[in-house]
């Protein structure tokens, strides 16, 4: 045994790691739970397993100091966003039905529920089942939504990577007859069968991954999909006439970390090597498999692939990976990727139809006064038919429209109050947020709730220095896990405590270039003053349009080296 072996053998596995090898089909006693007339939740363990099946337990944290109102966050499976018009719509209903009357767009271009309490789980997730839709695997140590360009909608490079991100998704799944179980027929797995207790997923083993596993395909040059942040990428290389000729296949991303551990770092994925289309699903099987053999099962925090690749090295893992696939890679195609982010408007598909995107403000789908969004898509939807989109920056395509219809669709829409044109100013388009407070557990700060009146702040600063309609990408996330994405945005703001946040510089348009720490802390009452200043300088020292990401790189992270500790 070697030493890094033994060493690793005398560490104690993680919780997860018993829980996963106690009961591999993920059964837990969910079933039985719920078959309680009086539970209002699940125990702490079976928490763990109703991730692998897309749920979350929460609660309202707004409310605790009255106690605890438990409540469940359900997460669609969606591979690249792309749902049929009854697809919407059962979604739409389910949200009114069972949870807060509102759809959240997930940076993994899925929906969740919110509010959802334990007499509605098992019928909001018959619903979903029946309508040949699932959650399982949105969530827990198993690979996640797999992402897809949104847009062009219908050229044949983009159908056919959206093919492909389809067969990703369905040749990863895990493979327990617990979710059927459980969701459909409503029968708790008998836990002591042999055939359960011996069960092991043929892909994922007995105890599948160590971590969460993120898959994402892009089209250069729009990196839309934030490709880099992912474990697993897939850059489309075409032939002279446009058609796909193979993929760019780039690994080891991830961006979660913890506030005070230097262990834990964003990392961007590294360029692997170019492969043909045939080779795709062998593919990232095998990238999978590296995952669930070498990763962390003895600390979660440092259970990604990332930490894999950063530590073994990146030959190491393309020896590896051409040892479990049995073929070598040709060097990587030319591939730049130039800008991320969305079409808002109208646009004409390559078929000749038009597709409408909508911007959606932190993800939220929902009725406001004058803004009924959410009542404005179901009418849309119900009337016409579209095939619905959801994007990697929380927004909403509409997409396969007859062009005789877009002046019907832009009158029903303005009905409700939604514009297809000036749909919100340049940075508020720009910008993400994660749902954070009053839902997510791990939350340290307010961010959904927090953004938009922070972003009225920083463009009322711009417009007083005449830079109103400068672009800026702006994320901000609740706690350091990432899951907006801040660290590959322009300005990133991070939650470290309520009021307080770490604020991140540097990122680039194209989201190929992390960003990095400006200041450990800033209270919300120094931040119009400390972004004041920031943006003065910006303005006084730029060259030309240089964007603010771009500028932050060359003037503010030298100063932040010099001034830092040895």
């Amino acid at each position: 045994m070697s030493t890094e072996t033994a060493a690793s053998a005398a560490k104690k596995v993680t919780h997860n790691e018993e829980l996963k090898t106690a009961i591999p089909t993920l059964a837990g006693n969910v079933a039985a739970t719920m078959s309680d007339p009086v539970a209002d939740r699940f125990s702490d363990d079976d928490t763990q397993f109703l991730k692998f099946h897309g749920i979350y337990q929460q609660d309202d944290r707004d409310l605790r100091k009255a106690g605890k109102k438990y409540m469940f966050m359900i997460r669609g499976r969606i591979p690249g966003g792309v749902l049929a018009p009854d697809g919407y719509l059962t979604y739409d209903r389910l949200a009114t039905e069972y949870g807060n009357n509102t759809l959240r767009i997930t940076s993994r271009q899925s929906f969740q529920f919110h509010g959802v309490v334990m007499k509605g789980l098992g019928p909001l997730m018959k619903r979903i089942n029946e309508a040949m839709m699932d959650t399982l695997a949105a969530c827990g140590d198993v690979n996640r939504n797999v992402m897809a360009p949104a847009a062009p909608v219908t050229s044949t490079l983009a159908l056919r990577v959206n093919d492909d991100a389809r067969r990703v998704s369905e040749a990863l799944l895990p493979k327990t007859k617990a979710y059927h179980s459980i969701w459909v027929e409503g029968v708790q797995l008998n836990l002591e069968d042999e055939s359960n207790k011996s069960f092991v997923d043929p892909l994922y083993g007995a105890t599948y991954l160590p971590r969460k596993f993120k898959i994402a395909f892009a089209i250069a040059p729009v990196n839309d999909v934030d490709l880099l942040t992912n474990d697993l990428g897939f850059t489309a290389i075409t032939d002279a006439d446009g058609n796909l000729e193979g993929y760019n296949l780039t690994a080891g991303g991830g961006l979660g970390r913890s506030h005070g551990n230097t262990m834990t770092f964003p990392r961007l994925a590294d360029l692997i090597g170019f492969f043909k289309p045939e080779q795709l699903i062998s593919i990232a099987r095998a990238v999978l498999t590296i995952h669930r053999d070498f990763g962390d099962r003895t600390d979660r925090k440092h259970a990604r692939l990332k930490y894999v690749i950063e530590e073994k090295g990146v030959a190491w893992f393309r020896g590896e990976l051409e040892q479990r696939t049995g073929f070598k890679f040709d060097p990587a195609r030319e591939a730049v990727f130039t800008k991320q982010g969305d079409p808002f408007g109208w646009h004409r598909q390559a078929d000749g139809r038009l597709f409408l995107c909508l911007f959606v403000l932190t993800g939220r789908i929902k009725d406001t006064d004058g803004y009924r969004l959410k009542s404005a898509l179901r009418a849309t939807v119900e009337k016409f038919r579209m095939e619905v989109r959801l994007t990697p920056s929380q927004n909403i395509i509409l997409a396969n429209i007859p062009a005789d219809q877009k002046d019907a669709v832009t009158a029903l829409l303005a009905e409700h109050g939604v514009p297809v044109e000036n749909q919100g100013t340049v940075i508020r388009r720009a910008s993400m947020a994660c749902p954070a407070l009053p839902t997510c557990g791990l939350s340290l700060a307010e961010s959904e709730r927090y953004l938009p009146g922070l972003i009225d702040r920083i463009e009322a600063i711009l417009g007083e220095i005449g830079m109103r309609d400068e672009e800026i990408v702006i994320r901000m996330t609740g706690c350091p896990n990432g899951c907006a994405r801040p660290y590959a945005a322009e300005l990133g703001f991070v939650g470290k405590a309520p009021g307080r946040y770490q604020v991140w510089v540097g990122g680039n348009e194209s989201s190929t270039r992390l960003n990095r720490v400006y200041r450990e802390t800033m209270k919300d009452t120094e931040m119009d003053a400390e972004l004041r200043a920031l943006f003065d300088r910006w303005k006084s020292t730029r060259i030309g349009g240089e964007r603010f990401g771009d500028w932050a790189a060359r003037i503010v992270w030298p100063e932040l080296q010099a001034t830092a500790a040895p």
